[in-house]
């Protein structure tokens, strides 16, 4: 169990850096009124973890370990954009549109409303 938590942390740690750094350069290259650097981060996430839980279906040689660094820690890390997405694909490919569509909208919906009671909460008390 540490092992597996020192995987994730330092997975997570290598994928958060990555994140501000890529993050940082293209939205210094980019218009900013669209948080571009974010948007590339999240597509990009999505594509990584896409390709490794490929990877790791058509390969059963790779370690757990190496899944958990990367698609937990380093992905995670780098953005949980990826997890969320590739929770959705699983539910999709799966046949459970209704949960897709419950859970794809709840989070939306749940998390816009976290952010502005947040907000609210500092903002104005």
């Amino acid at each position: 169990m540490l092992r597996t938590l020192l995987l994730i942390g330092l997975g997570s740690f290598l994928g958060g850096v990555a994140r501000y750094g890529l993050s940082s350069v293209v939205q210094s290259h980019t218009n900013m009124l669209f948080p571009w650097g974010t948007f590339w981060v999240n597509v990009l996430g999505c594509l990584a973890i896409g390709l490794l839980n490929g990877l790791f279906a058509r390969n059963g040689w790779l370690s757990t370990d190496l899944r958990i660094f990367l698609t937990v820690g380093f992905c995670g890390g780098f953005t949980t954009f990826s997890t969320f997405i590739y929770e959705n694909h699983l539910m999709l490919a799966s046949g459970r549109f209704l949960a897709f569509a419950a859970y794809a909208g709840l989070s939306l919906v749940a998390g816009l409303v976290a952010v502005y009671a947040g907000y609210a909460l500092v903002t104005r008390y």
